[in-house]
């Protein structure tokens, strides 16, 4: 099994308005957020890629255009936690390459959070 990853950055603001008022989460807040890709496949295609990094542009121009400089509770069709927005990139990273078997999001340099489907499999 071969496996590719490739990271993008947004900035965004966002709040969890459901927690307890006190949480600092719940105020309004934003993050300077990290995005990883995961593709993997059992074979190369014929150029000898996974997918060539460079057609991974459109996963780019979904962040810069949805994501990047907004308020994810306007964009997000779920709570705007960084496991439900893992989960809102791969959806869209899925539909445009099968290959996809994982997307990480991370807040802060020491916190991620990883959206993996059950049907998809990958070693770390």
């Amino acid at each position: 099994m071969y496996t590719i990853a490739k990271q993008f950055t947004f900035s965004a603001s966002h709040q969890l308005d459901h927690l307890p008022e006190d949480h600092q989460c719940a105020r309004l807040h934003g993050h300077n957020y990290v995005v990883e890709i995961v593709l993997s496949a059992p074979a190369l295609n014929r150029n000898d890629f996974v997918v060539d990094y460079g057609d991974l542009e459109p996963f780019k121009k979904i962040i810069d255009t949805c994501l990047d400089h907004r308020h994810l509770n306007e964009v997000i069709p779920y709570r705007t936690t960084a496991e439900n927005i893992a989960r809102w990139l791969f959806e869209k990273a899925h539909a445009l390459w099968p290959q996809v078997v994982a997307v990480r999001v991370s807040e802060t340099s020491n916190t991620w959070a990883r959206y993996q489907p059950h049907n998809t499999s990958e070693d770390e």
